[in-house]
């Protein structure tokens, strides 16, 4: 009969991403990682096997949690401009979305899951804009601000308010 785990899969996945985009690929080590979640090393071993199974698992869990979070913020907002704001504001406020992209570049199934979330977000941005043939690209440049913005907001300040590009394309 196997041991109970008495810390689930999802805790140390949790810490495992934080490390993981906190300071990179070479700190997750089973030994950081275990100290961290108050296991021994060799528990990890067991669970994952390697390093960069236990990496891969950690970022698949959080594009699994994104993916779950985007589609209950697109239920909660509504549709029209203020809706636009709405959603991105609680989407930035689930994710660091360019970390957890940088940190998923060298998987291709992970690219592939971020590719089809934006085109998610996107076609949702697109539809509370109107769904016309100016909304698509509106849309796409809204999302291209939203990120930039995200990405930046740690080196030097938020810089322009999303509410104000909104204005300029629509």
């Amino acid at each position: 009969m196997p041991r109970r785990k008495l810390i689930p899969d999802t805790e140390v996945l949790e810490q495992v991403l934080d490390l993981l985009l906190r300071s990179g690929g070479k700190a997750v080590t089973f030994a950081g990682v275990a100290e961290r979640c108050k296991l021994a090393p060799s528990t990890l071993v067991q669970r994952y096997r390697s390093c960069a199974a236990m990496e891969f698992a950690a970022l698949v869990s959080a594009w699994d949690l994104l993916d779950h979070l985007t589609v209950e913020a697109l239920d909660g907002s509504i549709a029209n401009a203020k809706g636009v704001q709405s959603l991105l504001k609680t989407l930035s406020s689930v994710a660091d979305v360019p970390a957890l992209l940088v940190a998923s570049q060298r998987h291709t199934t992970l690219v592939l899951r971020a590719k089809s979330w934006r085109a998610t977000v996107e076609q949702a941005l697109s539809i509370k804009l109107g769904n016309n043939g100016k909304s698509a690209d509106a849309a796409a440049v809204m999302f291209a601000a939203w990120q930039g913005r995200q990405l930046w907001d740690s080196a030097g300040g938020k810089g322009f308010k999303l509410g104000e590009v909104l204005k300029w394309l629509v």
